[in-house]
């Protein structure tokens, strides 16, 4: 029998007190709380820099949680790979889109809380199409969307609002764009955020 890899879900409080107090020195506002479901998955919008997951990880992590990122699983050697994990990053197949999304939805199975942070992006660069993975992960899992976003513009990060999916992954992805063209929202680099 394969031995499972425990997932972490929360972090000490002396920690998430301190990223709670850097993300603040940063000027970053927190706009409410962390996701309440066991799972959820919240869109990460608009993804133009490696600095998104500093400011994410401290605002999500200032609340005792974590939100696991995907990463290649050939980047766990040690001592890369416990610091990855420790930081809620969690290995997945990148050979195909199809493999990637097995992992996921085998792991988020697997355990008894997984909050998943996504870039529906897909990318660092203006993409004028976003990828839907997210909606095969969430309704194989049963996981809570929410539209979260990080504003540079403004320096303000939420988890967003709950989205309800339909069997419709076309549809749903138009609303979306929807619901973030009508956000003043801007990346960290203005020129690479693009709602499709």
């Amino acid at each position: 029998m394969a031995k499972k890899n425990k997932v972490k879900s929360t972090v000490g409080p002396r920690w998430a007190k301190f990223c709670g107090w850097l993300l603040g020195k940063m000027g970053w506002t927190s706009v409410g709380g962390p996701m309440k479901e066991t799972k959820a998955i919240v869109l990460g919008v608009p993804h133009t820099t490696v600095k998104d997951f500093i400011v994410c990880y401290l605002f999500y992590t200032q609340f005792g949680k974590v939100a696991h990122i995907m990463i290649k699983k050939e980047f766990f050697f040690w001592p890369v790979g416990p610091i990855l994990r420790a930081c809620g990053a969690v290995p997945v197949e990148r050979t195909s889109a199809a493999a990637m999304v097995r992992s996921l939805i085998h792991q988020m199975d697997n355990a008894p809380e997984f909050h998943l942070a996504i870039a529906p992006e897909g990318t660092r660069k203006a993409t004028k199409n976003w990828k839907s993975g997210y909606h095969l992960i969430a309704r194989e899992t049963g996981a809570t969307v929410y539209l979260g976003y990080y504003d540079w513009g403004h320096k303000r990060i939420s988890v967003g609002e709950p989205f309800e999916l339909t069997d419709d992954p076309k549809a749903d992805m138009q609303r979306i764009y929807e619901h973030y063209r009508h956000m003043d929202i801007q990346g960290y680099h203005k020129d690479k955020y693009l709602v499709p």
